[in-house]
């Protein structure tokens, strides 16, 4: 049974100076997915969170968040939404548990069974009632994820959520993320210039360019058959690839071809009878990387900062 969206993006808008920095963006967010939001260096991904967290006027279009809108019932709206925007500022002189106790406040009826419960889910128990400022980066990082889920937010955004951290940082902060995403059945929506980390955090990736948005995937779809070959020369592997109706893309010291694993067999006879010395044909996934440029002609990604 498909769910209903939590977050819906009605033709949104933004002008500023006379120019469109958002033009008529609709995109719609589900439950219990994480989907990645990328574009390149002024795309527009800073202007978007910042209106999906009421910190910037729209121009037009509208945000529903839960089947409120932010133009008539913003406070409302606002509330089921939970914010961790690059490292969290925190009170590094007090504990994390009274770091928690103080933001609690900020929310009605998040008791103290709930604050327990969020510093288990980050996996924070043996360390909470230590100051804030002994922790590690990736340990503010997910004292942070905690204070957004306390009051139960139905739609968690996260701007550049893994900036500064270590690799095992990272892995720990994804993991805690997609356990988070599961159980609580939030929305997540995460932008990132990591595009490996997008790759293995999201289940889904909206790409905005000029504004706009350009593609929306699933990362879990099939992708099309691709193989590597590796051959010489170089020059004659070209042109038989060619005469056989692939085409052939130079990677590396090879060529990437789309094909199904049923034309390989005849691929490696027709390159032997061809004299050309074959060294490698292996199947070839493009990374996220490839597909984003591709996708907006080799747009560099914006460091996204709510600076």
């Amino acid at each position: 049974m498909e769910q209903n969206a939590i977050v819906e993006l009605k033709n949104l808008s933004k002008t500023i100076h006379g120019k469109k920095i958002i033009d008529d963006l609709s995109l719609q967010l589900y439950p219990g997915q994480i989907t990645g939001f990328l574009g390149p260096n002024g795309a527009g991904k800073t202007t978007t969170i910042r209106m999906l967290v009421g910190l910037m006027k729209k121009s037009g279009g509208e945000v529903v968040i839960d089947g409120q809108t932010l133009s008539s019932d913003f406070e409302e709206a606002l509330s089921k939404v939970g914010v961790i925007v690059e490292n969290p500022e925190m009170y590094k002189f007090m504990s994390g548990y009274k770091n928690l106790l103080h933001f609690a406040r900020m929310h009605k009826g998040v008791t103290k069974e709930r604050i327990d419960e969020v510093v288990k889910q980050v996996g924070m128990q043996n360390r909470i009632q230590e100051k804030v400022g002994t922790y590690s980066l990736g340990m503010r990082q997910r004292l942070g994820l905690a204070q957004a889920l306390l009051h139960r937010p139905k739609f968690l955004i996260l701007d550049e959520p893994t900036n500064g951290l270590d690799p095992a940082g990272i892995r720990e902060f994804r993991d805690y993320l997609r356990l988070i995403a599961k159980t609580e059945n939030v929305s997540v929506f995460v932008s990132s210039h990591m595009l490996s980390e997008i790759e293995l955090m999201c289940d889904r990736i909206a790409v905005i360019q000029n504004g706009k948005l350009v593609n929306l995937r699933d990362m879990r779809e099939a992708q099309e058959t691709h193989y590597y070959v590796e051959a010489l020369p170089i020059d004659k592997t070209s042109e038989l690839l060619t005469t056989l109706g692939f085409q052939a893309e130079s990677v590396n010291d090879g060529f990437v071809i789309q094909a199904e694993k049923t034309q390989v067999p005849e691929l490696v006879q027709d390159l032997a009878a061809a004299g050309i010395e074959l060294f490698a044909i292996q199947p070839h996934r493009k990374t996220l990387e490839d597909q984003f440029l591709e996708m907006t002609g080799g747009g560099q990604l914006a460091e996204t900062s709510s600076k």
